[in-house]
């Protein structure tokens, strides 16, 4: 009998409890990398390839505040700016849902491309959209999901103004970071609410990156002091402030991952220390034969070793193939566009796994190492 095979056959001695071991670890580790790569997520945000030249106004106060139209050409004038459009959130719900699945923004349509080029769509839909001031255009993610297709009319109620809009679909759109949302004309809006006169924030395209922080600067000062001041940011800046909204996501997400560690090192510590307990008299046997205790303990570092890998192999390998192939969206019910498993990640989970099994030996090795030669062949198997 070799070292290795004399290890893997003392691991699967008690093969319910090895494989009980096993999957605490991969279920932990599965839970870990769930709950890093949500907070990746959550906290980095993904860009679209045009939102480097890309800034939003919205009210200085509050995102709810709406903000005069009469500031669209104010904004225009400022040197570096190539586009504004208007973008109202409609908030509306479809087929009576009780929650909204996708977004719904009033804009200029003639603007589309210009703020939003990496959308894709054929051209005669592009057109279509353009001419019909009733019609809309939709992400393909959504489309897909409610089997929407050109041509099929659909009704939103807003939930936030008094108003229920019809539209027929001129376009499905795709190939930007979130091909779910739903643009209509500004026009029907402005129609449907009686024209407020009021927009809810302004998209901007800059015409490079080394105009951003002078335009941004120069909408800012362009309303100080006026009923209606303004927060001009990159849409970076804009999208994480929702994430600030949330309260501290990162401590919460890194308590509970704290605890998940702790735990699962209690449970796999208490593990190995019962299945060496019940060994004592054959590592006495060991320890008489002239076996060191430095090799007593890489026998029993090598078992909680090799079982923590295995389980992170199954626990990460299944998220990494979950997360990677699998439908996120779908999934979660959309709340998540796309799942990455980062390297690093991996890394930190295999990183934990490996000291788990590590941490999970020192308490049986110890043990081992002070019970003498006589105790241990006095030790019932």
């Amino acid at each position: 009998m070799t070292v290795g095979s004399f290890i893997i056959k003392n691991a699967l001695r008690n093969k319910r409890r090895a494989t009980l071991s096993v999957l605490s670890v991969a279920v932990s580790l599965f839970l870990l990398v769930t709950l890093l790569v949500a907070l990746r997520e959550l906290t980095l945000p993904p860009e679209d390839a045009g939102a480097a030249l890309r800034v939003v106004v919205r009210n200085r106060v509050s995102l709810a505040n709406p903000l005069p139209a009469r500031q669209r050409p104010i904004i225009e004038k400022i040197p570096g700016v190539e586009a504004v459009s208007p973008f109202t959130w409609f908030g509306g719900n479809f087929k009576n849902e009780e929650s909204m699945t996708f977004a719904q923004f009033a804009m200029d349509p003639k603007l589309l491309r210009t703020l939003f080029g990496e959308a894709k769509m054929p051209e005669k839909q592009y057109e279509d959209f353009l001419k019909d001031q009733r019609s809309a255009i939709i992400g393909k993610l959504s489309a897909d999901k409610y089997k929407l297709k050109v041509g099929d009319k659909i009704s939103l109620t807003s939930t936030i103004y008094p108003a229920t809009l019809e539209f027929r679909i001129a376009g499905i759109y795709s190939g930007t970071i979130d091909d779910r949302n739903l643009l209509f004309h500004h026009k029907y809006f402005d129609e449907a609410t009686g024209d407020l006169g009021q927009v809810g924030t302004w998209w901007v395209k800059v015409r490079s990156a080394e105009d951003m922080p002078r335009v941004i600067t120069a909408i800012n000062a362009a309303f100080a002091n006026s009923s209606s001041e303004v927060r001009a940011e990159t849409e970076r800046a804009f999208q994480l402030s929702f994430i600030s909204m949330l309260g501290n996501i990162k401590l919460l997400v890194g308590s509970i991952s704290t605890v998940v560690v702790f735990t699962l090192i209690l449970v796999t510590a208490s593990t190995m220390s019962m299945a060496i307990r019940e060994r004592f008299r054959e590592l006495a046997v060991l320890k008489a034969l002239g076996f060191r205790r430095r090799e007593l303990f890489a026998f029993i570092l090598a078992e909680s070793f090799g079982l923590a890998l295995l389980g992170a192999l199954i626990g990460v390998g299944g998220a990494y193939a979950l997360y990677t192939y699998g439908n996120i969206s779908h999934m979660t019910g959309g709340i998540f566009i796309t799942f990455e498993v980062t390297p690093k990640i991996i890394g930190f989970a295999t990183l934990v796994a490996a000291s788990l099994g590590i941490v999970a030996s020192i308490a049986p090795s110890i043990s081992v190492a002070r019970t003498s030669v006589v105790d241990g062949l006095k030790t019932l198997d």
